[in-house]
């Protein structure tokens, strides 16, 4: 018998493919959980059918014998709605940024808001797999990682843990995302005029992401530089990781720091030394690509690393989170 597992938030981007993802998953049964009703929503062909909808409350998932609730929400909605789901015997996944970071006063650093549930910000599990899959199996409250991190993370921690990167000479993120990063609420700045045939960026040097990166690649902030950059296409991230070594002889070696670290990884690839993915690479799925470039004779080392903002960035991620929690195979409707 499936299990049923809610998702709060499935009308924005990251919701909807929650729902897909989820649909296709061999031992769950995605419920809908209307916590708004005031969302447009596309029109489907008649005789569609698709997930059943309750409404969002903690009687319901009580009543439901809901695994797991993923709350694709903002963080304000998520340390609402959080608690509620925890008493009522859920896993919630969370993939808003409402318990990404360890305490409330960096959360209100970089988020610019009071945490209104401070007390859950120590039980949460930060899920992103690859560093943290030992502590996800039976985790009831997690943390799904922004999309900026990781990417962020996966390509720059290999180098901080080998001792590579010169961090006098800081590292450098110059990270470009898609459209759907931004959600599907409406502004001027995500309308297509002002998105079509223009490249922009974005919270410079103060982008609320910053502080997920250093906490867990073990960096300083005044050792890393990042800018966010919004580009004319519906998905995906590529980030270009600057960094300087006199501890690397060659693209090869720094590749093979890598293959440490992700050579049984299911969802990360890696390129031969001197080939980078771009975003056609990973569209649709959750895999995170890798390639490496480096220069002995200047020590100047480049990684490029993409992924799906709406997958591995978010939906994929947080399904695989799940999958890991629930004692479900890691890669279950994610290959």
């Amino acid at each position: 018998m499936k299990r049923r597992v809610g998702i709060v938030g499935f009308r924005g981007y990251s919701g909807a493919e929650l729902v897909g993802i989820l649909s296709r998953h061999a031992s769950v049964e995605p419920v809908l959980l209307e916590h708004r009703h005031d969302s447009e929503e596309r029109p489907l062909p008649r005789g569609s059918k698709g997930p059943p909808r309750l409404v969002c409350s903690a009687d319901v998932v009580r009543s439901e014998a809901l695994q797991a609730v993923f709350l694709a929400t903002p963080a304000d909605v998520s340390m609402e709605l959080a608690p509620a789901m925890l008493e009522a015997g859920a896993v919630v996944v969370d993939l808003s940024g409402a318990f990404r970071l360890k305490t409330a006063e960096n959360y209100k650093k970089w988020y610019k808001e009071e945490h209104s549930q401070p007390g859950l910000l120590a039980e949460a599990v930060y899920g992103l797999p690859e560093f943290y899959r030992d502590l996800l199996p039976g985790a009831k409250l997690i943390a799904n990682p922004g999309c900026y991190p990781t990417a962020a993370n996966l390509a720059i921690r290999p180098l901080v843990e080998a001792g590579l990167a010169d961090r006098d000479a800081g590292i450098v993120c110059d990270a470009k995302s898609g459209l759907s990063g931004a959600g599907r609420k409406p502004s001027l700045k995500t309308s297509f005029c002002e998105v079509a045939e223009n490249f922009s960026c974005y919270s410079i040097l103060d982008h609320r992401h910053v502080p997920e990166v250093l906490m867990n690649s073990g960096l300083e902030e005044r050792e890393f530089s990042f800018t966010a950059h919004l580009i004319p296409a519906a998905r995906g991230i590529l980030e270009t990781v600057y960094f300087r070594s006199d501890k690397v002889e060659s693209a090869e070696e720094l590749l093979g720091t890598y293959e440490k670290c992700y050579g049984s990884e299911p969802f990360v690839r890696l390129y031969d030394p001197g080939r980078v993915p771009d975003l056609h690479s990973v569209a649709h799925t959750n895999f995170c690509d890798i390639g490496v470039r480096y220069h002995a004779a200047t020590g100047r080392g480049v990684v490029v690393c993409v992924i799906d903002n709406l997958v591995k960035g978010a939906a994929g991620q947080a399904v695989q989170n799940m999958n890991l929690a629930l004692g479900f195979p890691e890669t279950e409707a994610l290959l």
